[in-house]
């Protein structure tokens, strides 16, 4: 049996790491980062659940922190483009929600490149509407 191709590999990595995001499980998101991550989301002190992250358990909560300060019903992601390059991969698509504490909206576009090596994501960039997220945090 030939084994997967890097690529291959890759995009298995992220469609799982998107099926356990979608299902909530963040012991198995935590088991998918490497113990040290490259994490980069643009700082927005006025949103809770944006900071700085490093490990693997911080990188995980950030899916339960983002659901504990937003309408579940209301959180809507779509992927539109999903391209892999080696071990790298980028998605692009339309993100929204309501942030709880204000009842605010909040949607745009995003771009998410993560980079996978050996079998677990060592790189979460993600790029955002961060201004309108900023806003429907805002009173």
């Amino acid at each position: 049996m030939t084994p997967p191709t890097t690529a291959t590999a890759t995009r298995a990595t992220v469609q799982r790491f998107l099926e356990l995001r979608l299902s909530g499980d963040t012991e198995g998101i935590t088991a998918l980062f490497a113990d040290k991550v490259d994490w980069l989301l643009a700082e927005n002190p006025g949103v809770p659940w944006i900071r700085p992250r490093s490990s693997a358990a911080e990188c995980a909560a950030q899916a339960e922190e983002l659901m504990a300060h937003t309408v579940p019903g209301d959180a809507r992601a779509s992927v539109d483009t999903f391209l892999v390059d080696g071990n790298d991969a980028v998605l692009m698509g339309h993100l929204a929600g309501t942030v709880r504490a204000t009842g605010k909206s909040f949607e745009g576009p995003f771009a998410l490149r993560l980079t996978v090596e050996d079998g677990r994501i060592t790189r979460h960039h993600l790029y955002e509407n961060s201004l309108s997220i900023a806003e429907a945090c805002s009173p």
